[in-house]
């Protein structure tokens, strides 16, 4: 018994002094501790990111300063004031995706056919029953606004041609079974402009008007982005009025920018991109006054062949004798009409006979009016006797390619 209690004792002493041993001296490698804990990151798809030379873990980024856009060109040559300063654009807006890209434009560059945008396909077109009345065409509201066809610019973006060869004159103007020269009764066609222009009324003054109306918008005032959406939810093809320079400038001010016979080209072309960058969505360009410019062919010629580059369409009012735009235009290959009738106040309903007749000589005839409510009504009622008339009421756009194939 007294050898088996000094055995245990033995025992005992021996793991007392192992486990001290342990503790104290771990082992042979001085500095290494008793366990490792391992702790994994998430990777990351990036290097860090390095600012300043200070090394960012992965998943921070600083983002780098907005861009600071240029100055505006200059509103006026030494002496001559405007009256009006302009807006700049606020933070670009999320534009949804584009739909399908129709065929591109045919090689002549003319305005293409309505085989896009919801249109019958070519084969239905030719059969489609093409009666008098209001064109539905496409049903009402219009394509969103496609970002292939925007040029991103230090003033805002500026319309393009698409990659794939598509037009902001094809893709943002009014599908039309009507585009066709031949067959159907005579088109007519209504612009109704002097919105977002100084003095204009309230965008809210075209309710009402049927959808293949068209409408220009000058650059000016708060907003004006929205007035086009709006306008092309409820189907409405869209142009966009530049201030161009009249007899008696600067006592009547067209506005901010106007496009000006005694400045350099590269002002007028800073003026003319600043003036496209209000707004996008719209088909062509048209005149706002302009009496001096458009009878100015040195002036004219280089905002001309910019239509051309970037894709537009344009369209004189009609509101000035002499005007140069169709003799120019045609020697640059541009899409242009110019209007066959101004539709006066005062005077619309002898206005609308008289488009009416042009339009059953012609086979289609375009009118402008002015945007005043007695004109919007006049208008609107007017567009409902169509059918009884044996004419169809088309978008502008329609109306320029039935009048140069008829």
């Amino acid at each position: 018994m007294k050898a088996l209690a000094v055995a245990s004792g033995i025992v005992f002493w021996t793991l007392v002094l192992g486990a001290i041993i342990l503790i104290f001296f771990p082992s042979g490698d001085e500095g290494e501790p008793v366990a490792v804990l391992n702790i994994e990151t998430v990777p990351s798809a990036a290097a860090p990111v390095t600012t300043d030379g200070v090394d960012l873990p992965p998943g921070f980024a600083v983002a780098p300063a907005a861009p600071q856009r240029p100055a505006a060109p200059m509103l006026a040559p030494p002496g001559q004031g405007t009256t009006m300063m302009p807006t700049m654009p606020g933070p670009g807006t999320t534009m949804t995706p584009p739909p399908p890209p129709p065929p591109p434009p045919g090689p002549s560059g003319a305005l293409e056919t309505p085989e896009r945008q919801g249109a019958l396909p070519a084969a239905s077109v030719a059969t489609a029953n093409l009666a008098a009345g209001i064109d539905q065409t496409g049903g009402t509201a219009l394509d969103a606004v496609v970002p292939a066809l925007i040029e991103e610019s230090d003033y805002g973006p500026l319309p393009r041609v698409a990659a794939d060869g598509r037009r902001p004159a094809d893709v943002y103007a009014r599908p039309s079974h009507y585009g066709r020269g031949a067959g159907g009764p005579p088109r007519v066609a209504v612009l109704v402009s002097g919105l977002a222009v100084p003095g204009a009324p309230d965008a809210d003054i075209i309710k009402g008007l049927p959808p293949p109306v068209s409408v220009a918008y000058g650059a000016y005032g708060r907003g004006v982005q929205e007035w086009v959406d709006k306008a092309r939810a409820d189907g409405h093809e869209v142009l966009l009025a530049l201030p161009l320079e009249p007899n008696n400038y600067p006592a009547v001010d067209p506005g901010p920018h106007t496009l000006l016979t005694t400045l350099p080209t590269d002002e007028n072309l800073k003026r003319l991109q600043w003036l496209m960058s209000r707004y996008t969505g719209y088909a062509g360009v048209t005149n706002h006054m302009g009496s001096k410019f458009v009878t100015t062919q040195a002036a004219l010629r280089p905002v001309l062949k910019e239509m051309k580059r970037r894709g537009l369409i344009y369209f004189d009012d009609g509101s000035v004798e002499g005007s140069a735009v169709g003799e120019t235009a045609a020697s640059l290959g541009v899409d242009y009409s110019t209007a066959h009738v101004q539709l006066e106040p005062g005077k619309m309903a002898e206005s609308l006979a008289a488009l009416e007749a042009e339009a059953k000589a012609q086979g289609a005839a375009i009118g402008v009016a002015k945007a005043e409510p007695s004109a919007v009504k006049q208008i609107a009622k007017w567009a409902g006797s169509l059918e009884g008339k044996g004419l169809v009421l088309v978008p502008v756009s329609t109306a320029m390619r039935s009048r140069r194939q008829g």
